[in-house]
């Protein structure tokens, strides 16, 4: 089956669902989700969204970014991100974002590596709401249509252009063919043994631009999360506990009860802390302890964590939470620019599958919800202004000499060969390895 679009979309979080609301009202756009419209990371964010407190904040909130990242980051895109924060906090909440408030306006956090109180958030399921309020946007929008269990195998192209996607439908063969593609099909936890991340999210975007020779940059800079809940269930998604927990004064302990580490240093840094006291007590995790607080100022900031907590048989008002690193983010990716533009005509990247630079080797708490809707948006403006003169590239549809399963094994195998090759460390983390 062809489908002709203006532009596609490959992806429903954060980044694929922003990009498409800021795209303009008259162009055809196609949306293609991998499993259900919300099986991606965006629903799984807890902390927040960081946002610089004002004009005076910029500097220094960029400073914490450069620490945070070992000042490996783009610094142009850093400056932008913090610049350009506030206006996209003002326009979730023009939208209808249930930030949480107090009686002076929006509710302020800290996380790990930022100097001051600058997260915005909705209780400890911020990702959540900010799924749902995009969706409810996204469903009233005439020119907008999703396709959901949709998976992209490859993309179209002729020389160096992008002309769509190469796609599987309920085991139909689907092209989708668009003057521009957008690639926001998010990260790559689910190739890992233990991670945070929704185990459908197989780094289908980097693959497909390995397959294709398109620029990709910072592989082997993969953060790992240093509070997931520990459980010995490898088949299982690691329960993250955010680290508002931390910023909110939990306490991380060993399996002695003795505290060990400054909890709201760098992710990394702490995650170090971690690995090295498990090796030392001879235990297979910490501990985060947060029984001095009172319970229900826990149920109410934490409503998600305490309730799956107890599902885990752990009243956190009672006993500390078992905790131990997981793979969370991925700072690397396909190569942008500061629209998102890749190394292939017509082909832009968002969210987590892109590389802007701004993370650096690791990303500070609550960037990465800020970084997809900060960059999606300078992109989707890019193609409003450029559209009119992109043409439909006409090509005809290859067949999949393959079936879809080979396809998946075979994108996987690219990406984890080329992970491997820069990263050699990582190898028994991966599932497929």
């Amino acid at each position: 089956m062809d489908v002709y679009t203006d532009v596609l979309v490959i992806g429903t979080g954060v980044s694929g669902l922003y990009s498409a609301l800021n795209l303009k009202d008259n162009l055809n756009i196609i949306m293609i989700s991998k499993g259900k419209i919300d099986e991606c990371n965006t629903a799984l964010a807890q902390g927040g969204i960081s946002v610089a407190r004002g004009v005076d904040d910029v500097d220094l909130f960029v400073e914490d970014t450069l620490k945070a990242g070992a000042y490996k980051n783009d610094v142009t895109a850093t400056r932008i991100l913090a610049e350009e924060s506030i206006e996209n906090i003002d326009t979730l909440c023009k939208m209808g974002f249930d930030f949480d408030r107090t009686n002076d306006g929006l509710s302020y956090t800290r996380e790990g590596a930022h100097s001051i109180n600058r997260i915005v958030h909705y209780k400890d399921k911020t990702g959540k709401e900010l799924e749902e309020t995009l969706l409810k946007q996204v469903s009233s929008k005439k020119n907008i249509t999703i396709f959901e269990n949709c998976t992209m195998l490859d993309i179209l192209k002729k020389g160096n252009a992008c002309a769509g996607a190469l796609c599987t439908r309920e085991g139909v063969q689907v092209s989708i063919h668009a003057k521009v593609t957008i690639m926001a099909a998010g990260g790559i936890g689910g190739l890992f043994r233990n991670s945070t991340n929704q185990k459908i999210l197989t780094a289908d975007g980097v693959a497909v631009a390995l397959k294709n020779n398109i620029k990709v940059k910072n592989l082997n800079y993969i953060q790992f999360h240093p509070t997931a809940f520990f459980n010995n269930n490898l088949s299982d998604r690691k329960f993250l506990i955010s680290e508002s927990v931390r910023g909110e004064g939990g306490k991380l302990i060993n399996c002695n009860g003795n505290r060990f580490v400054d909890e709201l240093l760098p992710r990394d840094v702490v995650t170090k802390y971690i690995y090295e006291e498990e090796r030392n007590t001879h235990c297979s995790n910490v501990y985060l302890d947060v029984t001095f607080m009172k319970e229900d100022f826990l149920k109410n900031r934490f409503p998600t964590i305490y309730e799956k907590c107890l599902e885990n048989g752990i009243n956190i008002s009672k006993e500390p939470i078992p905790v131990s690193p997981a793979q969370h983010y991925f700072m690397g990716g396909i190569e942008v620019d500061t629209f998102g533009k890749t190394s292939m005509e017509n082909l832009f990247a968002f969210g987590e599958c892109s590389c802007t630079g701004v993370h650096g080797a690791n990303r500070l708490a609550s960037n990465s919800l800020l970084e997809a809707l900060v960059f999606s948006k300078r992109g989707a403006r890019k193609i409003n202004n450029d559209i009119s003169t992109i043409p439909m590239i006409n090509l005809d549809t290859p067949s999949l000499d393959y079936n879809e399963k080979y396809y998946k094994n075979l994108n996987n195998k690219i990406f984890i060969e080329s992970l491997v090759k820069v990263r050699g460390d990582i190898k028994n983390e991966l599932v497929n390895c």
